[in-house]
């Protein structure tokens, strides 16, 4: 059983050496442990730092791609390199790095294919009374959309099964925290939280440049991801709205039709025709949405099986670079 923990970075020369040294050698249930670091386009020498520190391996993206991107980049490389278990930290030594045993023992005891490490965000001393409740809710949103149970929706301390890490897929450019919920919910994927400590922030969050940014980002993330997975109910609750919105000034209209014909009362009953009309449009619009879904839903089980092929017939070696994606390279292998 190979463990590879990844490591997003970003300008992270300062902290990665204490996120480094915090991670677990030895685990059991785990035979083999190694360390994958994804630079992603860093300026303060991030890439020589994890070479010093003896990483097994450095993933770096020649420019600046975002923390989706490099969790991505992350994840295909630790399948490409025979990993039965991921685990994904950061690198500001946010989460302990000793809780990585508690966080793969539902995998290894065949209870999930994701996990996820529940902070407490309703209890983080570090966190201001509103942002806590802002966790809280975004979380509750979150597991809403999902179908599970969601304590912490935001948490990047996660564990992926093999066959997890191949079927995920990430669209958004903001995050993969909130989408790759959505989406695992969607699959029926076996998902569990487990309790995990953090550590005091060494730096303010870079995902989070202010309230509305975060609020705007995040909320387009979960509308997109939900509406992706579950067309259907989005556009047909969307469409019963206006219908019912349409009968409602229909029998309206009649109301005032039976009482004193209906005088002065015209443009209730063209806004009710106007609103079934949309409504109908939006509903058949779901039924269209739907099917392409189900179209998707099969492509998306092809590139699992592609993926799946692929990993079983490549050789894992830094030396067979045409292969790996365009964007990153890897320099060295220790």
């Amino acid at each position: 059983m190979k463990l590879i923990i990844q490591i997003p970075c970003y300008n992270e020369a300062a902290t990665l050496p204490e996120t480094v040294a915090a991670l677990p050698r030895v685990i059991e249930g785990i035979d083999t442990i190694e360390v994958l670091v994804i630079d992603d386009g860093s300026a303060d020498g991030t890439a020589a730092v994890a070479q010093a520190l003896g990483v097994d391996y450095v993933v770096r993206h020649r420019q600046n791609k975002g923390l989706a991107q490099a969790f991505t980049t992350g994840l295909e490389a630790c399948v490409r390199r025979d990993a039965d278990i991921i685990v994904n930290t950061d690198a500001d030594n946010q989460y302990v790095g000793a809780d990585i045993p508690r966080l793969v023992e539902p995998i290894l005891a065949g209870r999930a294919e994701l996990v996820v490490g529940d902070r407490g965000v309703g209890a983080l001393e570090y966190f201001s009374p509103f942002k806590r409740r802002l966790q809280q809710f975004g979380s509750w949103v979150v597991g809403r959309a999902a179908g599970v149970a969601t304590p912490d929706a935001t948490s990047g301390f996660r564990a992926f099964s093999r066959d997890a890490a191949l079927r995920t897929i990430v669209l958004s450019r903001y995050s993969y925290t909130l989408e790759t919920l959505i989406q695992a919910g969607a699959r029926h994927t076996a998902v569990a939280f487990v309790p995990i400590r953090t550590n005091p922030p060494t730096r303010p969050s870079r995902l989070m440049r202010n309230l509305p940014h975060y609020l705007s980002n995040s909320g387009a993330t979960i509308m997109r991801a939900y509406t992706l997975y579950r067309p259907l109910r989005v556009f047909l609750s969307l469409g019963l709205l206006f219908v019912l919105g349409g009968v409602a000034l229909g029998v309206r209209f009649l109301y005032f039709y039976f009482l004193d014909g209906g005088g002065g009362h015209i443009q209730s009953l063209i806004l009710a025709a106007i609103l079934l009309i949309v409504g109908f449009q939006i509903s058949l619009i779901g039924l269209l949405a739907d099917l392409v879904n189900f179209n998707r839903r099969l492509m998306e089980e092809t590139l699992f099986r592609v993926r799946r092929l692929e990993t079983v017939t490549e050789e894992p070696d830094d030396a067979d670079m045409p292969d790996f994606p365009p964007e990153a390279d890897i320099p060295s292998h220790h």
